[in-house]
């Protein structure tokens, strides 16, 4: 059975970068899309952004536009979620899941998630 491992959270301060990873083990998943929400202490999980199967379609969430980019490298099974201008409000535990169906921007629509990188963003 897939699992995703999600990597490279920390702390950072307000208007820096982090790239998070999200790696696949245990099967593929090139033939899939993949998306990464983020939950908040007390808040429901949100999108972020999601990438297609190819690389080709990629979608984004409110919080990322403009200073979020997603990628991902099929040869190593991993996906890529570069974070700039990081603001206080990113703070988040980052999560990465398999879409299975139905639409990019719900997470309903995902399975096999990981157990998720937090990101502190300090002010």
């Amino acid at each position: 059975q897939v699992q995703m491992v999600e990597s490279g959270g920390g702390l950072v301060q307000a208007g820096g970068s982090r790239r998070l990873s999200c790696a696949a083990s245990g099967g593929t998943v090139s033939s899939n899309g993949i998306g990464w929400f983020r939950q908040a202490a007390g808040k429901d999980r949100e999108f972020v952004a999601a990438i297609s199967w190819s690389g080709e379609s990629t979608y984004y969430g409110d919080p990322a536009a403009g200073r979020f980019t997603i990628s991902r490298d099929n040869a190593k099974n991993t996906v890529y979620l570069q974070m700039n201008s990081l603001k206080v409000e990113d703070t988040a535990a980052y999560y990465c899941g398999v879409k299975v169906f139905g639409s990019y921007y719900f997470a309903t629509s995902y399975d096999y998630w990981g157990q998720g990188t937090q990101v502190t963003v300090s002010s």
